[in-house]
C-alpha cells in the first residue's frame, strides 16, 4: 500500500468537529509518556506541560493530542505511566469531562485503536489521596485522524499522526516495537539513537515530511501531523504543517487554532531579574490563515 493511500485511509473514518471563527483547538503531539525511568523523554517537560494545559482550560480551548500520548513501545504498563504522571492526566481529564479533549493514535500507543484498550485501561486512575479509583476517560476514542470541518469556505483542516508516511513504523510497526523494546531501549542508555525513528534519524524525517507535503499540496487540504517532532508552520505555498513535540530538549511545541489561523507556539523556561523560574510561551514564525489557502 502506498503512502497516499495510508493517508487517505486513515481519514476514511475520522472524527469531524466543527471550525468556526469561535472555536479554539491547541493541538500537542508526540508527549511520550513513560514511566519515569531514564528513558521518560516526557518527565523534564511535565512542568511546562501542565502550565500550558491550566493556560488553554483557562482560555477555553480544546484540547487534541495528535498521537503518541504514551510510549507503550517501551513500556508495558500503563498503569505506572498514570501513576507516574498523575496530575497531567488528571489535568486532561478535566478537558474530557468538559468535552474538550480528543485523541489520535500514533505509532507508539497504536494499540489504543483497540476500543477494548482504552477501556480496560484508561478509564479511570487510582488516586493516593482518595484511596480510591477516579474517573479518567471513561468511553473514549482513539482516532485514525480528525478533520476541522470549516464552516465558512470549506477549508477544512485535516489532523493525522504521520506515521502513515513511514512503511517501518505503519505496515511493519510490530517490527519496529519490537526493535524499539528489546534492541534500542537498553542501547539508548549508552546514548545511541534509534536509526528506524523519524523523529531521530534525519534521513527518515526529511523522507516522511516530503511525502506527507505531497499528499497535502496533491490532495489541496491543510494537513497538519506529528511523529518526526520537527515543529513546521506552513506557507502559502505549502499547507503542510507540524505540530513539533512534547519531549524537545529545550521545551514543547504545539499549534493554536484561533480566529481560522493557526500558529506555531513553544513553551519554555524563563527567568525574572530577581531569579524566579516561569513557564513562557513563544510564538514561533508567521501565523497563516485558513483563507490564505
Amino acid at each position: 500500500m502506498s503512502t497516499s493511500s495510508r493517508i487517505d485511509r486513515a481519514f476514511r473514518n475520522a472524527l469531524y468537529l466543527p471550525l468556526t471563527r469561535h472555536s479554539r483547538y491547541i493541538l500537542f503531539s508526540d508527549c511520550h509518556r513513560g514511566t519515569g525511568s531514564a528513558n521518560d523523554n516526557f518527565l523534564k517537560n511535565e512542568y511546562l506541560y501542565l502550565a500550558a494545559l491550566k493556560y488553554y482550560f483557562q482560555w477555553d480551548f480544546t484540547y487534541l493530542e495528535l498521537g503518541d500520548g504514551d510510549e507503550l513501545w517501551e513500556n508495558r504498563s500503563v498503569r505506572l505511566i498514570k501513576e507516574m504522571h498523575r496530575e497531567s492526566f488528571e489535568m486532561l481529564a478535566e478537558y474530557y469531562q468538559d468535552d474538550r479533549m480528543y485523541a489520535l493514535y500514533g505509532n507508539h500507543d497504536l494499540v489504543k485503536k483497540n476500543l477494548h484498550f482504552p477501556q480496560k485501561h484508561l478509564c479511570s486512575c487510582y488516586c493516593d489521596q482518595r484511596l480510591c479509583e477516579l474517573p479518567l476517560f471513561p468511553g473514549i476514542t482513539y482516532y485514525s485522524g480528525i478533520i476541522l470541518q470549516d464552516q465558512e469556505n470549506q477549508k477544512d483542516i485535516y489532523l493525522t499522526h504521520g506515521h502513515q508516511a513511514d512503511l517501518l513504523n505503519s505496515t511493519f510497526w510490530r517490527l519496529s516495537r519490537f526493535l524499539v523494546r528489546y534492541v534500542w531501549k537498553p542501547l539508548e542508555y549508552l546514548g545511541i539513537p534509534d536509526p528506524t525513528s523519524a523523529a531521530k534519524n534525519n534521513t527518515r524525517k526529511k523522507q516522511s515530511e516530503k511525502r506527507l507535503t505531497a499528499w497535502a499540496e496533491e490532495n489541496g487540504h491543510i494537513l497538519i501531523t506529528g511523529h518526526t517532532h520537527h515543529p513546521m508552520i506552513g506557507t502559502r505555498e505549502s499547507p503542510y504543517f507540524n505540530a513539533g513535540s512534547c519531549i524537545h530538549p529545550s521545551g514543547i511545541t504545539g499549534i493554536e487554532i484561533e480566529n481560522r489561523c493557526m500558529t506555531l507556539v513553544k513553551w519554555s523556561i524563563g527567568s525574572r531579574d530577581n531569579m524566579t523560574l516561569y513557564a513562557q510561551r513563544e510564538i514561533l514564525g508567521e501565523t497563516i490563515c485558513i483563507d490564505d489557502y
